[in-house]
């Protein structure tokens, strides 16, 4: 007796395979549907907190220079709802920028230090650290900065103001209570270096290795190697991380609020008190105590805010996509 093996029937296989691959199209679809909404509903959002600065801002732009002053709370001294604005943006600019400053390089020389310098060991408990720093609440870096910071640093800014008086010949006050914008953007920067420390990190930790090795082969020093290299990839990197570090500064409240001494003035007197505010501050400082018209002034503050920040975001893709060549998805 001989027997033979049939050949399995390729009728019962092909259903299944239809089947399976109608399925994984069937997700296929649903995800792109959930990604789409997704996307669509951020930009409804933002288009719905856009109209409501607009709608609520309305009746301040079109007050009268008397309304303001008398419904509106603002001071007679400025005239108009852009004389009232101008010196809010000046010092929410001026804060941010300073403290990015401060920020950007040290942030940079950590994340350089974590990524190529550090033992494994003490790169992965510096990085804990910073993260660790940036999850601690503004309301206490305000605590910090008004009771312990200002203190250490009014001094010193008597001493350097005294210095550039004496070498340049300038006019540089200074406030021995130390709470001034100098010292609010120096907590800024605080504030700011994990966000700009993490995003560079990991963007530095991408650069390939063959051109790490490449720069190494070539006789470079491990600087050289950073410099050629490492520098050159993550630069869009650090652009963008520095942007979000700066759009942290712009709308920081509380931090800004307990520090300031707030004034309404252009002026570059940054070691003084009561010469500035932000933005943000003040509307935190103003609008438990606002009404009516007063309220619609402060929305029209938060309205330039949300420009600033729209504006600066904008800013940065352009400069990321101007430089697309040396990022990691190339």
């Amino acid at each position: 007796m001989t027997t033979t093996d049939s050949p399995p029937a390729p009728a019962a296989v092909r259903p299944r395979q239809r089947r399976s691959g109608d399925t994984e199209r069937g997700f296929s679809r649903v995800f792109r549907w959930i990604s789409t909404g997704a996307g669509a509903l951020l930009l409804g959002v933002l288009a719905a907190v856009a109209l409501f600065l607009i709608v609520r801002a309305f009746p301040a732009f079109t007050a009268g220079a008397e309304q303001l002053h008398d419904a509106g709370k603002v001071p007679g001294s400025f005239g108009s709802l852009l004389g009232y604005v101008g010196p809010l943006v000046f010092g929410t600019l001026l804060a941010s920028v300073l403290a990015l400053v401060v920020a950007t390089p040290i942030s940079v020389g950590i994340a350089l230090f974590i990524s190529h310098y550090a033992p494994r060991r003490l790169a992965s408990i510096i990085g804990y650290v910073v993260d660790l720093l940036a999850a601690i609440p503004s309301v206490v870096f305000g605590l910090w900065g008004v009771y312990v910071f200002s203190g250490l640093v009014g001094d010193l800014w008597v001493w350097f103001a005294d210095v550039l008086n004496l070498i340049l010949g300038a006019n540089v006050e200074a406030s021995p209570t130390g709470r001034s914008l100098a010292t609010a953007s120096l907590v800024l920067a605080v504030m700011i270096l994990p966000i700009i420390t993490a995003v560079s990190r990991e963007v530095f930790l991408q650069t390939p290795k063959l051109h790490e090795e490449a720069a190494l082969a070539l006789g470079a020093t491990r600087w050289e190697m950073i410099r050629t290299a490492v520098l050159p990839f993550g630069r869009s990197g650090v652009i963008s991380a520095a942007m979000l570090g700066l759009g942290r500064a712009l709308g920081e409240t509380m931090a800004v609020l307990m520090i300031l001494s707030p004034g309404l003035s252009y002026s570059f007197q940054i070691f003084d008190s009561g010469r500035h505010t932000t933005i943000a501050a003040n509307i935190a400082s103003r609008f438990p105590e606002a009404n009516g018209l007063a309220i619609d002034v402060l929305i029209a503050t938060g309205l330039a805010l949300f420009v600033i920040t729209l504006a600066v975001n904008m800013l940065a893709r352009w400069i990321v996509a101007r430089r697309k060549e040396f990022s990691g998805a190339n």
